[in-house]
């Protein structure tokens, strides 16, 4: 009982407190007589369990609105003492136990769905913890603890073994070990170092850690999680919206189909001059309530998108609301952004063609003529050479605007660009074919060779292209502002089946548009990027997936779905998710609907008894909140 909430705790015991009333009551059946005391003591437990479900139904009436779930249990109910009264007052037999065991089975399953409830809100509640409620600064030398929201952007805080990050920052002294797994669902902690950018939420797990705070706390990473998570709730799904409209539809009529089935057969009975027998018809209305109530549509459709929103949130997947859930489970057509997105996002050096010199060698003259330069190719010939630079040996540094860099390196003179900038210089140097940035070097006025330079793809790229298409995937898309002889490449290593390249955002929206009313779709068209520049497109796709943009607020604010960090593979994932969640939600209501019509029709025709009313009720509402559950279960997808 320990998990269980206070409000959950009071019902079990009223529930156990009725069921020891009704087997002492039952032992002592032969005793209890006459009529009226079997009644009031069968009353105790049926006061008992279902005092609240009385008091709910008179609120409901008193406030106009009448049809729930809990006038149909009260109607029956009473419906049930009434007649066994009926029966008694005759010298027939009773049946007060129905009506008690009608109401205990019927909590007995409000417990049941609130302990399920409560789990899956558990699932998404733990995401609470990962805001801290303080933050320490360093103030002459003492640590204080501060409200996070007092703290301003460029603040140090210091972060202890085992405490929460509490706002987005950068490293500026101590190395550590950080569990990130409260915001992407892996396992696998992270090291960093003086100048390693750190998201709120992280754990720090063994070093001291002074940081250098880069956003405020209601702006930092955590609390943009958790305002995603507290408004996913209040977008509803279609199948959502489909129950709230059943259920107002619903009641009023099995409502009034009960009533006829009360008055009209004992009517015309009567005026054929038969036995109308109105206490049997009155029981056969009540039980028909009983089967009636729409509790495991009613309450199991909810449940199972909410449990599908914390199950993936539970992943590192932040699903704005059970509409985009529904939404994700239509995708058939997945658009993709290169750069970041397919690609690492950071240029690299893959190769070193056609030079006479060692590879350290040219490297190193390419790496100190360009490093007075903060352009990223620059900054990837200094990360390839991997050594320290001497300036001190470089001089006469002079830029060709649109061709590159010339200048003297340890007394040689040295020029690296394009090809533009070789053929200015007379040098003749050789073309390459290799996708990505070129840059042709010359010493000494000798061609050296090239250095070529490209946006790697992410090792899961391939495999997550692959995993799209076991997920249903019909089509997979890249559009990019790169060249066409960069894209295609990119493109034919992951294996997408289309690519269009040197686009500009504008042109991405563009495209998109050209693929929706082509009707390539086939179903929903995703649009996965960045979220920075990509803000655009991802707000025309039919659903827009942000990846790895927590510290972006145009990611947050234009993508549906957010993913924690930047695996590509969570975008299957995403979407085996989300059809799990939808199969669960039809499966229920096929099932919940397909038996209560059947007992329903058993019930009018005086087959079915409240005992088999009640098992029609609780007993499938018990199942689909179980099938419910297992939308949470989602690790292994």
């Amino acid at each position: 009982m320990k998990n269980l909430t206070e409000k959950q705790k009071n019902l079990l015991l009223r529930i156990l407190a009725a069921a020891a009333c009704v087997i002492v009551l039952r032992l002592l059946d032969a005793y209890l007589h006459p009529w009226y005391v079997r009644l009031a003591l069968y009353l105790v437990p049926y006061l008992i369990v279902g005092h609240d479900i009385l008091r709910k139904a008179y609120k409901g009436i008193r406030n106009g609105q009448v049809f729930d779930e809990n006038f149909l249990m009260t109607v029956a109910t009473l419906g049930a003492i009434g007649v066994s009264i009926h029966d008694s007052v005759k010298g027939g037999g009773d049946e007060y136990l129905e009506a008690v065991a009608v109401m205990l089975l019927y909590q007995v399953g409000e417990l049941f769905q609130s302990i399920a409830v409560g789990r899956s809100r558990r699932s998404i509640s733990d995401l609470m913890d990962i805001r801290p409620d303080t933050a320490t600064i360093e103030v002459d030398g003492e640590l204080t603890e501060v409200d996070p929201d007092d703290v301003e952007t460029g603040s140090c805080i210091v972060v202890r073994p085992g405490e929460k990050i509490p706002i987005d920052g950068v490293v500026i002294e101590g190395t550590s070990t950080l569990s990130t797994a409260a915001l992407t669902g892996e396992s696998l902690p992270r090291d960093v170092e003086p100048g390693s950018e750190v998201l709120s939420g992280c754990v720090n797990l063994s070093g001291l850690l002074k940081i250098r705070t880069t956003a405020e706390f209601e702006e930092s990473t955590a609390s943009k999680i958790l305002d995603l998570v507290e408004n996913a709730a209040s977008r509803k799904s279609r199948s959502e919206n489909f129950i709230s409209a059943f259920a107002r539809w619903y009641t009023p009529i099995v409502c009034a189909g009960a009533l006829a089935l009360a008055l009209l057969p004992p009517i015309i009975l009567a005026l054929t001059g038969k036995d109308p027998n109105a206490a049997s018809w009155i029981y056969r209305a009540c039980t028909f309530l009983v089967i009636s109530c729409p509790c495991a549509v009613v309450i199991s459709i909810p449940l199972t998108f909410f449990a599908g929103l914390g199950g993936a949130s539970s992943q590192g997947i932040l699903v704005k609301g059970s509409s985009f859930l529904e939404t994700l489970s239509k995708v058939r057509t997945v658009v993709f952004d290169k750069t970041g997105t397919i690609t690492q996002g950071s240029f690299t050096v893959t190769g070193v063609h056609h030079s006479p010199l060692a590879d350290e060698e040219l490297l190193g003259y390419a790496a100190h003529v360009e490093s007075f330069s903060s352009h990223p190719i620059s900054v990837s010939l200094r990360k390839a050479y991997g050594l320290p630079v001497d300036r001190e040996k470089v001089s006469e540094i002079k830029e060709i605007s649109g061709k590159g860099v010339t200048g003297k390196v340890d007394g040689h003179t040295v020029a690296a660009g394009n090809l533009e900038l070789m053929e200015s210089l007379g040098i003749s140097a050789k073309p390459c074919s290799h996708p990505g940035t070129i840059v042709y070097m010359a010493v000494d006025g000798a061609y050296a060779g090239h250095i070529v330079i490209a946006d790697e793809i992410k090792p899961a790229s391939k495999e997550a292209v692959a995993m799209l298409r076991s997920a249903g995937v019909k089509k997979t898309v890249m559009l990019t502002g790169d060249t066409e002889k960069a894209a295609a490449a990119v493109a034919q290593e992951a294996g997408i089946d289309e690519w269009h390249a040197q686009l500009l955002p504008g042109d991405k929206v563009d495209k998109v548009e050209a693929l929706l009313s082509a009707g390539d779709a086939a179903g929903k068209l995703a649009f996965v990027g960045d979220g920075i520049n990509d803000a655009p497109v991802l707000s025309r796709a039919d659903i827009g997936i942000a990846m790895g943009a927590l510290g972006s607020d145009a990611a947050i604010e234009a993508a549906d779905v957010v993913l924690m960090d930047d695996d590509p593979r969570k975008i299957a994932k995403a979407l085996r998710i989300a059809r799990r969640c939808l199969s669960i939600v039809h499966q229920n209501i096929t099932f919940a609907l397909a038996v209560k019509a059947v007992c329903l029709l058993l019930g009018a025709l005086g087959i079915a008894n409240m005992w088999l009313a009640v098992i029609s009720d609780v007993g499938v509402m018990i199942l689909c909140v179980l099938n419910a559950m297992r939308a949470l279960f989602v690790k292994n997808l």
